[in-house]
């Protein structure tokens, strides 16, 4: 009985440690996920009330996933010195959905890389097609330091000193970068999410067992 107790105590501490670690994690996550959305460089191209939307639908996932995450390790670690099942249970539900949402936004962003990119380079072309369009693309080429596409280069808005760079493929450059991030934030809390679902599990089954030995 008491090498059960020992064990239960060590698996609730860990769980405790898991959680604030947990905890910390939740608060990178929402704080990526507030960078990305914030950044002034990504907000500025896609400011634009008919700008493309997909980006920030990965963004929202990933801060949604983060606030929650912050208030789930606390419950957890309080569930874990608390030795409740019902907590442990309700924490293994929540981390369950939370894992889903963390995969979720990670392959949203990989399957959706090649389209967001494309929605971009249309809209960035569109802009250059049309008579009103200066403004916005005054504003890709200052953040991405580029002018013009290899098949459209406007002498009005493309100079000599204008920089010779593709914007399509600085768009391409700058939106991997940024979904990679994202792709490899969720799927890598995702993995520790994993580890507190066991440990939780664990923790629920022994403390169940101790108490029917007793």
């Amino acid at each position: 009985m008491s090498k059960v107790q020992g064990g239960m105590k060590c698996v609730k501490y860990l769980l405790f440690v898991f959680n604030f670690i947990f905890w910390l994690s939740g608060l990178l996550v929402l704080a990526v996920g507030l960078w990305l959305r914030f950044d002034p460089d990504t907000t500025n191209l896609l400011a634009e009330n008919d700008a493309p939307e997909h980006f920030f639908i990965a963004v929202y996932i990933l801060i949604g996933a983060g606030g929650v995450m912050t208030l789930v390790g606390f419950f957890g670690c309080f569930g874990a010195v608390r030795e409740s099942q019902c907590l442990l249970g309700l924490f293994f539900a929540c981390l369950l959905v939370i894992f889903g949402a963390e995969v979720a936004a990670g392959v949203f962003g990989f399957l959706n890389k090649d389209k967001i990119i494309q929605d971009v380079q249309k809209y960035y072309q569109s802009a250059i097609e049309i008579s009103n369009g200066t403004a916005i693309t005054s504003i890709y080429h200052e953040v991405l330091e580029c002018c013009g596409t290899e098949s459209s280069r406007p002498s009005d808005l493309c100079t000599n000193d204008s920089p010779d760079t593709d914007c399509d493929k600085a768009i391409e450059d700058f939106f991997k970068e940024k979904l990679f991030i994202i792709g490899y934030v969720g799927i890598g809390i995702a993995g520790i999410m994993i580890i507190g679902m066991v440990f939780s599990m664990v923790l629920c089954c022994a403390i169940r067992n101790s108490r029917e030995v007793i």
